[in-house]
């Protein structure tokens, strides 16, 4: 690779900071467009698994909060209020739950096996 076609970590690092809404006066100089399209990709794969785990846990408080409670639960109740079979789809979305609901889980069904 030439010198000028090689990707610069601390400046593909630098782009992605300002990406995500730093401070622009932090760039380096002469950012190639090879380090530009390399930082797009990087922030745009960041941000497509961070909808994706968001995503995921919205779905596991919806199969977890099935009923509305006049005081705040523990994940003892929570778990004892699900329905047959919620459990399956929870072993699913282990890695989305909430730390008291993996817990919980474990202490039920054993972690799953894909974690």
């Amino acid at each position: 690779m030439s010198e000028h076609s090689e990707l610069r970590p601390d400046v593909v690092e630098a782009i992605v900071d300002v990406l995500k809404g730093g401070d622009a006066g932090g760039l380096p100089a002469g950012a190639t467009p090879a380090e530009k399209t390399a930082a797009k990709d990087r922030y745009l794969s960041e941000f497509v698994a961070e909808r994706s785990k968001r995503d995921r846990q919205a779905q596991a408080w919806e199969l977890l909060l099935t009923r509305s409670y006049d005081e705040a639960p523990t994940w003892q109740r929570i778990f004892d209020d699900l329905e047959p079979g919620v459990h399956t789809e929870l072993g699913e979305l282990y890695d989305a739950l909430p730390a008291g609901a993996q817990e919980e889980y474990a202490r039920r069904y054993g972690v799953p096996s894909t974690v």
